[in-house]
């Protein structure tokens, strides 16, 4: 896959670090999911982000907390806070992640709408358990959200009370009417080709491969779009994490075929970013 003309812009207008920055001027995310049933899922999240940003503070239950700890020889830009710590850490960071191995549940439900209504001002990812158990009506042009199909229509129909969906795949014309409808929030829509359209922009990227109908995939690409967005605008972020985690899987499946994992996707993401971007000087 070759970077199409539309998207070069993006990548032209990529914020790298500056030279003379300092630690946390390259973004700070703070990330809140995991669960004791779901333990992988934040830390494919974790692990992805850490690589774009200077610090992740990452909240999770304490059985899942104790396992980032076990492997902290990993993962030294972060720090792992308690729940009850989380309020502080959200006033700091630039972004707030919130949704990866997080349980479709009350507890869920509480942590995430409570927060949102908090703080509506502040930039916010919101992915799986926490966008399952969102209230719409909290959620504005701050926020990106990145529904798989599943996931769009439990919105869909929290908004429009309709149960009629396109089975043969989003209509863009749904995808346009549901941003406008929630305040112009940014919708990364995930799929064999992934939407990304807020208002009246709209961008579609193709790509991918079989290799990443693997579990965590997914995960991997919400860590990277909230890392982005600490320093990028939020469509861009959007769009640029949507193109680099499949041209990733694709540089992988050059390699080893469909037989990766979201491990190996992690590594790859760096690699493939900043080779789309050196090919552009």
């Amino acid at each position: 896959m070759l970077l199409p003309d539309s998207l070069k812009s993006y990548f032209q207008h990529f914020k790298l670090p500056e030279l003379a920055s300092h630690k946390g001027q390259n973004g700070k995310l703070l990330l809140i999911g995991g669960s004791e049933l779901f333990h992988a899922a934040s830390k494919w999240s974790l692990d992805v982000a850490s690589q774009f940003v200077d610090m992740v503070f990452y909240a999770s239950v304490p059985s899942n907390n104790e396992l980032i700890r076990a492997v902290k020889g990993e993962f030294w830009n972060g720090i792992v806070i308690g729940r009850d710590q989380i309020e502080n850490y959200v006033t700091e960071a630039d972004v707030i992640l919130i949704g990866p191995g997080m349980e479709r549940n009350s507890e869920t439900e509480t942590v995430t709408n409570s927060l949102l209504q908090k703080y509506p001002h502040k930039k916010w990812v919101l992915d799986a358990g926490a966008l399952q158990m969102v209230d719409v009506n909290l959620l504005n042009e701050n926020c990106l959200i990145t529904p798989h199909h599943a996931e769009f229509e439990r919105v869909w129909k929290a908004v429009f009370s309709e149960s009629e969906i396109d089975e043969s795949g989003l209509e863009l014309s749904q995808l346009k009417d549901l941003s406008t409808r929630l305040q112009h929030v940014c919708i990364l829509s995930k799929g064999l080709r992934d939407v990304v359209i807020q208002g009246d922009r709209l961008e579609l990227i193709e790509g991918g491969n079989a290799g990443m109908t693997k579990g965590g995939t997914g995960d991997v690409l919400a860590g990277l779009v909230a890392a982005l967005y600490c320093s990028q605008p939020v469509f861009s972020a959007a769009v640029i994490g949507s193109y680099i985690n499949k041209k990733a899987g694709e540089n992988l499946a050059q390699k080893m075929g469909p037989f990766f994992n979201a491990s190996q996707l992690v590594l790859e993401i760096p690699r493939t970013l900043w080779t789309e971007i050196s090919a552009l000087d």
